[in-house]
């Protein structure tokens, strides 16, 4: 029996001096919401670069631009040949009057002025200028598409952010040739991640869409909030611990990524705030 209660004594010694640790901020670690290395979609020669390191940057701002005389030459050629009407114009035209010769031929045919070859003849022509007219539409269709495509691949040419944030980095100058080598690097830095590890005592009490108090280490730097948007469904077992990212907003761009921090839970409640000694009694009450 005395075993027992001395057991019961280490487990709620153990059990307190847990929830004590845990109750203690959390190291963690403020990094970039998303990083990109902005690379080029087809190979070309850098003609400018319209970003410096430390510019902040919007979603869809050209950021580079590679020389494309011949793109640029390919879309003019496209657009003038998509905008051409008159050889369309001059189909329609002549279809048109295709069908009136028919109509005439068939009401002279009827009173029998013109023979069945002549109105045979009237219908093929007129079957031949709608055809005609037919081609040159499509040809215009065709066109239009050749316009687009000559179009895309000049805008292929200027580089684009694909996200609100700041260079990070700057890899090219302008005359630089580019294959596989990214341009630029850019981070969003709003929102921030947050990285928690976390002992796995805490694990379940942890929720998605909780808050927490993070307190970046800087010289008088106030307390943010943080909102939990991801907690790992797998605990390391050589540390005995799992991992949390939390989004912290950064609207003004105050807070500069890269920083060590500490995170508060704020998950120690009334039980859990007891003294290990008091824990302790507790349990040995219990067992008498």
């Amino acid at each position: 029996m005395k075993f027992l209660v001395q057991l019961k004594v280490l487990l709620a010694l153990i059990g307190a001096a847990s929830v004590a640790h845990a109750a203690q901020p959390l190291a963690c670690l403020i990094e970039p919401q998303r990083v990109a290395e902005i690379g080029s979609p087809v190979i070309g020669v850098v003609e400018s670069l319209m970003v410096e390191r430390g510019d902040r940057v919007t979603k869809g701002q050209a950021i580079a631009v590679l020389r494309a005389d011949v793109e640029r030459a390919a879309v003019s050629v496209a657009q003038s040949r998509a905008e051409a009407e008159a050889e369309e114009q001059a189909a329609s035209a002549a279809a048109a009057h295709a069908r009136q010769r028919l109509v005439r031929a068939k009401d002279l045919h009827r009173q029998n002025f013109i023979s069945d070859n002549a109105l045979d003849q009237a219908q093929v022509e007129s079957d031949l200028a709608d055809r005609r007219l037919a081609q040159m539409r499509e040809q215009r269709r065709v066109s239009v598409r050749e316009r687009d495509l000559a179009s895309t691949q000049l805008a292929q040419r200027t580089i684009r952010s694909p996200f609100d944030g700041v260079v990070a980095e700057r890899y090219v100058s302008p005359g630089e040739r580019v294959e596989t080598k990214p341009l630029l690097r850019v981070a969003q830095i709003d929102p921030l991640k947050v990285l928690v590890v976390v002992p796995a005592a805490l694990y379940g009490r942890v929720a998605v869409g909780a808050s927490v108090a993070v307190m970046p280490q800087l010289p008088n730097a106030a307390a943010l909030r943080a909102r939990v948007t991801l907690v790992d469904a797998l605990i390391d077992a050589p540390s005995n611990t799992f991992r949390i990212q939390l989004e912290l907003p950064n609207p003004e761009r105050s807070v500069p990524a890269g920083l060590r921090c500490s995170a508060d839970l704020g998950l120690e409640t009334a039980a859990d705030s007891r003294s290990p000694v008091a824990a302790a009694a507790a349990a040995r009450r219990s067992s008498l």
